[in-house]
């Protein structure tokens, strides 16, 4: 019979358990014991019982994931979007990883990307790897806490980066994202996006280069996105004084009207030629 541990003025172990997915050794504390009568090795020992016994699966040191019966360990699937999304109480899916949970991204990718303001060290979990990165900083050095959207997985709550946010993040930083091929190509996937927000966001940044990016990727899907003039305006005001490679490894040729080098692979859309 399977043990269930009470403690008073919380839910049962296996009730927690149920009820949460994925979760932190802190959201279990938080929960089971919320006016602090039992010792934290006391709670310790709770999870490390369960885990011994194949009701929980340890993903990493202070995070769990649910095994209801009657499933096994080696057998449960694990949504990769709920590890990143819970690796601190701060994070926030972003990147390859926001385009994956909205359904926008090109291809499924292995490593998967949050912001949190905790430096956790990278890690593999079932040949897949869970990194997390700092939270943009405006020129002036402070962290910007813009396009954060609630939402749910399994049931769970984690926080994504909206679309709007994505699209500048991922021209900002493709590195993230799979390279520009996969950047074009999610991109590409998503029907619509608030202008106004997206630049909004990129000007916060206030990196020239990458308004340039985002100012290209606009023009060049002006018809299909709905791209208002004043949108790309408020964008080539500030776009670099002077020609800036929009991928220094790449090179590519000069886009004048955005001052940017673009790589020849997105000018002539390679991935489209036939093999």
């Amino acid at each position: 019979m399977q043990q269930r541990v009470k403690i008073r003025n919380g839910p049962s172990a296996p009730d927690f358990f149920a009820q949460h997915p994925v979760f932190t050794r802190e959201e279990f504390v938080r929960e089971l014991d919320p006016k602090h009568k039992r010792s934290l090795r006391t709670l310790e020992t709770i999870l490390s019982y369960h885990t011994r016994q194949g009701r929980l699966l340890r993903i990493r040191r202070g995070l769990y994931a649910n095994v209801p019966r009657p499933m096994t360990a080696e057998a449960l699937p694990i949504d990769p979007l709920l590890v990143i999304g819970k690796l601190a109480a701060d994070c926030v899916i972003a990147y390859h990883s926001a385009l994956e949970h909205y359904g926008k991204a090109y291809s499924t990718h292995r490593e998967h990307v949050a912001f949190s303001a905790h430096a956790i060290h990278p890690f593999n979990f079932r040949g897949q790897r869970f990194r997390t990165v700092p939270f943009p900083r405006t020129m002036g050095g402070s962290p910007i806490r813009y396009g954060f959207l609630p939402q749910e997985r399994q049931g769970v709550a984690v926080e994504v980066t909206t679309l709007e946010r994505t699209l500048v993040d991922v021209l900002d930083r493709p590195d993230l994202a799979g390279g520009w091929e996969e950047v074009w190509r999610s991109l590409e996937l998503v029907e619509f996006f608030e202008i106004a927000q997206a630049v909004d966001y990129a000007l916060r940044l206030g990196n020239r280069t990458t308004n340039a990016k985002l100012g290209f990727f606009l023009e060049t899907h002006r018809e299909p996105l709905m791209v208002d003039d004043k949108h790309l305006e408020r964008l080539r005001r500030l776009r670099p004084k002077q020609p800036h490679p929009m991928d220094r490894k790449l090179g590519g040729k000069l886009v004048p009207a955005w001052n940017l080098i673009v790589p020849r692979s997105l000018l002539e859309r390679s991935w489209e030629e036939p093999s």
